[in-house]
């Protein structure tokens, strides 16, 4: 098989090995000629980074580089990189990197047209029909990692530093014009990060799979997004220079952004507060909630778990699904338990209250309440 594509769902996708060398192609596609690339500090300086800024140069499309971002993008990395955006004459943006780098990305490139503060935009009711559409400009996404799956996604998570809340920014023209999906630049991900991505990943399958909500195309793409990471986690995991599976499991990034449409549920919920506030690896901490919130959930997607273990060839339905989930979290180094983690004295009424209020709990298939979500998290610990 020949692990090279292009598609148009959810937007237009260039898939294949060695494809960052379409870049300037793909910003003209978008409509870009001046671009600011996006990216997070950590790969500021890494040679993928290096090798794409060349490549904008040669096109005579410039070298802009905005890097102050953190593993949990903040207003004020929002700010600076609309400031450098409009400072620089800039007419897009490529977002370059892993969820930080894409969600920060993306936020420039909405923000930067806009008037309004940034919270006003915040994914609650329509508060999204605030943003004057026309002034957004035009993104090309580039991920750098096998996890979050933002290069398909309509919305950005950005925490508030002076509440240590993570929050969630949509507008439907938050999703990228162009996506290009090249395995070639996960190579160099460390193991620590293959898990903790592609878990995520994983994670996004789960909850859409379960999600009460009817989305019968998300339900599929959740299904075999779940088989891709299966089946080639492990690979990308053992032999970080394996193609085939790095570009499987990017596959099945953008399966699990594309079918959570349908809805996240108590994973999320918890590790958005959690890693606002603590500072976690966003997958690694929905890996470790996964096994607590399987058992949770367990009156209401018994039977939709054993289909999914069917398709899966996992053998007992729920009970081994929940068996696999621990297996492959033990085979990939992930802690057992929050505390493991470095949550350490958590402030578990604030924990409870944030995912409460986080809007993954609307597609949890058990209601959330502060007397059962208590004793979720106390599970995690």
């Amino acid at each position: 098989m020949t692990l090279t594509a292009n598609w148009s769902y959810p937007t237009s996708i260039r898939f294949g090995a060695g494809r960052i060398s379409e870049i300037a192609e793909a910003c003209a596609a978008a409509g870009i000629t001046k671009p600011l690339l996006v990216t997070d500090r950590g790969l500021a300086e890494m040679e993928i980074t290096n090798r794409t800024l060349d490549l904008l140069e040669a096109a005579g499309l410039g070298r802009a580089l905005f890097a102050d971002v953190d593993p949990n993008p903040n207003e004020k990395n929002a700010e600076a990189g609309v400031k450098a955006y409009r400072e620089g004459g800039h007419d897009g943006v490529v977002a370059f990197g892993g969820g930080s780098g894409l969600d920060l990305g993306k936020l420039v490139a909405f923000l930067a047209g806009q008037t309004r503060q940034l919270w006003d935009f915040e994914d609650v009711g329509d508060w999204w029909n605030r943003a004057d559409a026309d002034a957004i400009a035009p993104i090309v996404a580039v991920p750098t990692t096998a996890g979050t799956g933002s290069e398909v996604g309509r919305a950005s998570v950005i925490t508030n530093s002076e509440t240590a809340e993570k929050k969630i920014i949509f507008h439907p023209k938050l999703l990228p014009t162009v996506v290009i999906c090249d395995p070639e630049l996960t190579v160099g991900m460390p193991q620590f990060i293959t898990a903790g991505t592609g878990l995520d990943a994983f994670a996004h399958c789960v909850e859409a799979f379960c999600s009460p909500h009817y989305h019968p195309m998300s339900q599929g793409i959740a299904l075999e997004g779940m088989r891709l990471v299966k089946e080639y986690l492990p690979r990308a995991y053992a032999d970080g220079t394996d193609i085939e599976a790095r570009a499987h499991m990017m596959s099945a990034a953008a399966m699990g952004a594309t079918a959570f449409q349908k809805g996240l549920g108590a994973i999320h919920a918890l590790s958005h507060p959690i890693g606002a506030m603590y500072h976690t690896h966003h997958g690694t901490t929905n890996a470790v909630c996964m096994p607590a919130v399987l058992q949770f959930n367990k009156p209401k997607i018994r039977s939709t778990l054993a289909r999914a273990a069917n398709y899966l060839s996992i053998q007992r339905g729920f009970d081994g699904f929940c068996a696999y989930v621990d297996e492959l979290n033990a085979s990939l180094g992930i802690p057992k338990t929050l505390t493991d983690l470095g949550v350490e004295n958590p402030d578990i009424d604030r924990i409870v209250a944030g995912a409460l209020s986080d809007p993954s709990t609307g597609g949890n298939p058990v209601q959330m309440t502060e007397e059962n979500t208590r004793k979720l998290l106390l599970d995690c610990l």
